[in-house]
């Protein structure tokens, strides 16, 4: 049983969406083919919401998720959607374990909001191979509840805590968050022309979709980052 394991449901009802605004910017930072299908692989795709926000973007897509929920949750989903000549792959496996096809090679790699359930220097390491000369990856997430400034979600915070105690919970263990930045990791990889962006992001929290972001291990709103190789 994986940490996911009975989540999918919720990721999918409440995680909040990739926004059109970082759609673009993820859109424009991948290179676009004069002729020949333009590839995006998205590595721990969960229930497929980058896929979603990028659909009728990239023509062959692959998603890959090491929890067979997931995946069904994103067929779901995104079957329906697809584009009469795109290719969807929903592969289960774990991100270190994943081989693409042979010469197959991505313009766009996302990694939203996983990259931190990683391996990262192997998951680097691995993907110079799985992406095009020209490619860019693109890791990127929101600010957590538990590393918000704002006095609401402070307030969140310490609820959770009074319950759960002190630190970060997930699963039957504890979570534990890397302490340095995205981009300074990524400047240590193949992937060392690095650039962060920032995409401001406005959303409206009900009681409800608070509590399922907090028991689920969803984050909030902000930064996206994207490297070249």
């Amino acid at each position: 049983m994986s940490l996911f394991t009975g989540t999918a449901t919720y990721y999918r009802q409440f995680r909040p969406g990739i926004p059109e605004d970082v759609a673009v910017v993820l859109d424009q930072a991948a290179p676009v083919r004069p002729s020949g299908p333009r590839r995006l692989l998205d590595v721990g795709t969960g229930t497929g919401l980058v896929v979603e926000a990028l659909l009728g973007r990239f023509d062959d897509v692959i998603a890959v998720d090491n929890e067979a929920h997931m995946l069904a949750a994103a067929e779901s989903s995104l079957r329906p959607k697809l584009a009469e000549n795109s290719r969807l792959s929903l592969v289960e496996s774990s991100a270190e374990d994943f081989t693409p096809p042979t010469d197959w090679q991505a313009e766009l790699v996302t990694i939203c909001r996983a990259f931190h359930w990683l391996d990262q220097a192997t998951i680097l390491t691995l993907l110079d191979r799985q992406v095009a000369p020209d490619g860019t990856v693109a890791i990127f997430a929101d600010n957590s509840f538990w590393a918000a400034g704002s006095s609401w979600k402070e307030a969140v915070r310490d609820v959770v805590k009074s319950f759960l105690g002190e630190q970060r919970r997930a699963g039957t263990g504890t979570f534990q968050h890397h302490n340095r930045p995205y981009s300074e990791i990524m400047q240590e990889s193949p992937f060392n022309e690095v650039e962060e962006v920032r995409v401001p992001v406005h959303r409206t929290w009900t009681t409800e979709s608070i509590l399922s972001a907090t028991s689920t291990r969803r984050p909030s709103p902000l930064p996206t980052f994207s490297a070249t190789s």
